[in-house]
């Protein structure tokens, strides 16, 4: 495979590195449950435990979510991969690619290890609180959202 198929794989290998070295350090620092203000009134850190998929979606599921998660994940970056050899070349793509392989295998190595996903991103305004989230999830809407601007760009040039 040519170097720059390469440099995509390296680049979600970032992203999962990143994603656990900070979800580990949050797990070091804080006990479930603490909050830390860092921009008081709009984003604290935080430690939650989420057994769901995004925001919580079947938390309450009774456990079957976890397989099914990590299995649609491990089957997205399969494809992710696959479909990276064919269009590597393709810079915006490819990054959107990259970000959510990254993303969707950080968040599976959590469900792996530890049967939930490590949130501790807390962003809210006043009252109302965006549910806590992680850099993989992070990388994940990044990705998604190149992904629909790379498509509306090419229709635009076609």
């Amino acid at each position: 495979m040519p170097k720059r198929f390469w440099q995509w794989i390296a680049l979600a290998v970032v992203v999962i590195v990143i994603d656990q070295a900070s979800k580990h350090a949050i797990e070091a620092a804080f006990s479930y449950g603490d909050v830390s203000p860092i921009i008081p009134g709009f984003f604290n850190l935080t430690l939650a435990y989420n057994p769901g998929a995004a925001f919580s979606f079947l938390a309450d599921a009774g456990g079957w979510q976890r397989h099914f998660f990590t299995v649609l994940a491990l089957g997205v970056s399969v494809f992710i991969v696959l479909t990276l050899r064919k269009h590597y070349t393709q810079t915006l793509f490819s990054l959107a690619l990259a970000l959510i392989m990254g993303g969707a295998i950080g968040n599976v190595i959590d469900r792996v290890l530890f049967g939930h996903v490590i949130d501790f991103i807390q962003v809210y305004y006043r009252t109302w609180y965006y549910p806590a989230f992680n850099i993989a999830d992070s990388a994940i809407c990044v990705g998604a959202a190149l992904m629909v601007w790379d498509n509306f760009r090419k229709k635009d040039s076609a």
